[in-house]
């Protein structure tokens, strides 16, 4: 059967499509992209694949050669792969639940290929505890990439690097020395500041954390239930993550404004290490941080490189499988044609092409090249210790005690209630956009653990009740959410439209209070939800506020600011000034998520809660 030559594409998978800085090792950003897979299905066998999104430049590029090859068929019907990106923990949260709503959270997977055989291990293990059969049955790795710390060259050097062994110890003990770089006669570096992602939904965010807990027993295998409860173990991961500037869902967060800072001299004082998986590091250091370059988009080599640190306790590698599901909405001619995919993009010739987006083959056949080598920062040696995945049922129990130990966040959410706001959220919905926002705002609110401080202010042009006609109304202080969360949640359910949006008067006010309260032990940062542009009433000092905004976010950034409180903007609705809200976040090191169709605010906003 002939496929019809039409140029084809894909759809964005939504939740972690919600973040604008795209893709990276599994970051978990869940980026889509727009690729030519040599036509449309047709009437061909159609295999969906979830990718992480490192990958999926190169699952497109052997996706688009298997469906234009002949013999891709089964029992005499042509196949074709359609891969689309889809965050990893994002991906197992879904599958264990079964993989709702299609249509917003991208098609139910055939393959699905996380960055590494562990999630499988956490849905299968989430299954089992609803009492449910295992969905991800074991695969062969498709390609390899070793966890490892990123740090700009000086800073490793200045830490005995290459020839001293580095490991999760030593960030420790420079985390909780009070002089930082000061201690290695560096102190316009500052303090020791680490990079990490949460680990529900990036792969090196769940490895590092793993690799901490190993770390602190000395074990490389057998880590038990028993070891995470252990006071001195508890200890030592609660001082690495004291050390975090603040997590996210992608890494691609860390790197882009890595990259930004590097371009204006700046890269040692935005952090001091990042945990990021190898082809990260190489493509960083070939000057494509995000690892896909847009049309015209010319690579530009960093000033001042990262290089890959080993952990000497020991790391872990994703190992990206291509599983095969064992869901009840695969059928068995999908997995036949599941197979021959597989069986294709692990042949050598395939593997070898592995090796040109930075990653390490699969198949052991083929051997170790370039760029895996120490012109782009990595060590083909290394790692010269891996420790072992752990059983399920302890990864789980992990990620549990993650949300314990977590460095505490301190965040003000402030929400847009301006008129546009009252927009029924699409054609023929009964809900309004504030509608949406609102449970989307209260159901993120579970993600806080009680210590964090949350706080509560609404903005519009018009509010009753405020002094002067502020344009901000803090409804709930900063405080800790622990006795205040009914209250947040009652607070944010009553909220109600009004008129203009002063978005640059509250944007400058909100960071101007966070600063002035600003806790060094916990993450201090601002979630900022708004539908529209600036609209105070003065459109002639709209360029010179926006200009006065960027300059004061940008001069702490640039400055090494000693209490660095990052803003998180949410462009929601089709009508937000996503643009200005990106400058926003880049000048305050942050990222912005991109809401633009308001069904996605649930999801959009859990991304961004994840930061914390």
């Amino acid at each position: 059967m002939r496929r019809k030559l039409v140029a084809l594409t894909v759809a964005a998978a939504v939740l972690a499509a919600a973040c604008t800085g795209g893709g990276g090792n599994d970051n978990g950003s869940g980026t889509g992209t727009t690729s030519d897979l040599g036509g449309e299905p047709g009437d061909c066998v159609t295999v969906d694949m979830a990718v992480s999104s490192e990958k999926i430049a190169l699952m497109t590029e052997l996706a688009k050669e298997f469906n234009g090859d002949e013999n891709s068929t089964v029992d005499g019907t042509c196949i074709f792969v359609r891969p689309y990106s889809k965050a990893s923990g994002g991906a197992a949260t879904l599958l264990a639940q079964g993989w709702p709503d299609p249509e917003t959270n991208g098609p139910q997977p055939v393959i699905w290929s996380p960055a590494a055989s562990g999630w499988g291990a956490i849905v299968n293990q989430r299954l089992a505890d609803q009492g449910k059969p295992a969905m991800a049955p074991p695969s062969k790795p498709f390609m390899l990439t070793p966890l490892v710390i990123a740090m700009p060259e000086p800073m490793a050097q200045a830490l005995g690097y290459p020839g001293t062994p580095i490991g999760f110890a030593d960030i420790v003990d420079l985390a909780n020395d009070p002089e930082g770089w000061a201690r290695y006669g560096h102190p316009e570096w500052g303090p020791f500041r680490l990079g990490k992602t949460n680990p529900n939904y990036s792969t090196s965010g769940l490895n590092f954390t793993v690799g901490e807990y190993y770390a602190a027993t000395g074990k490389t295998s057998g880590l038990t239930s028993e070891d995470l409860d252990r006071p001195d173990v508890d200890q030592f991961v609660r001082d690495v993550e004291q050390a975090v500037v603040h997590y996210g869902d992608i890494t691609m967060t860390f790197l882009n404004n890595w990259f930004r800072a590097d371009a204006k001299g700046t890269a040692l004082t935005y952090a001091s290490a990042v945990a990021i998986e190898e082809k990260s590091i190489i493509d960083y250091n070939k000057g494509n941080p995000d690892g896909e370059l847009a049309p015209g988009e010319v690579p530009r080599v960093p000033k001042v490189p990262l290089v890959a640190i080993y952990p000497e306790e020991g790391t872990l590698f994703s190992d990206n499988p291509l599983i095969i599901l064992d869901a009840p909405w695969v059928t068995a001619e999908q997995k036949a044609a599941a197979e021959k995919f597989r069986d294709f993009v692990l042949l050598p010739e395939n593997q070898a092409k592995v090796l040109e987006f930075g990653f390490r083959p699969g198949n052991p056949s083929v051997p170790l090249a370039s760029p895996i080598s120490p012109e782009f920062g990595v060590d083909p040696a290394e790692p010269q210790a891996v420790v072992e995945v752990p059983d399920p049922p302890v990864l789980v129990k992990v990620l549990d005690k993650w949300a314990e130990q977590r460095k505490a966040a301190r965040v003000l959410l402030v929400i847009d209630v301006s008129g546009s706001m009252s927009d029924f959220a699409s054609a023929g919905s009964t809900d309004t956009k504030l509608d949406l926002a609102k449970r989307a705002a209260i159901s993120s609110l579970s993600q806080f653990k009680d210590e964090d401080s949350v706080g509560l202010r609404i903005f519009s042009t018009g509010l009753p009740g405020t002094p002067d006609e502020a344009p901000w109304l803090d409804l709930i202080p900063v405080e800790p959410i622990g006795p205040n969360r009914e209250l947040l949640a009652s607070r944010i359910d009553s909220l109600v439209p009004v008129q203009g949006t002063p978005l640059y008067d509250v944007t400058a006010s909100s960071y101007a209070a966070m600063v002035d309260a600003y806790d060094p032990t916990q993450i201090n940062a601002i979630v900022l939800l708004t539908d529209g542009y600036n609209d105070d009433g003065d459109e002639s000092d709209d360029a010179a506020q926006l200009d006065r905004l960027v300059g004061q976010l940008d001069g702490a950034a640039e400055g090494g600011s000693t209490k660095p409180v990052r803003i998180f903007p949410i462009a929601y609705g089709e009508d937000a000034d996503l643009a200005t809200l990106r400058q926003i976040a880049e000048a305050s090191n942050a990222a912005v998520y991109d809401a633009s169709n308001p069904a996605s605010i649930e999801q959009v906003f859990a991304a961004v809660v994840s930061n914390f």
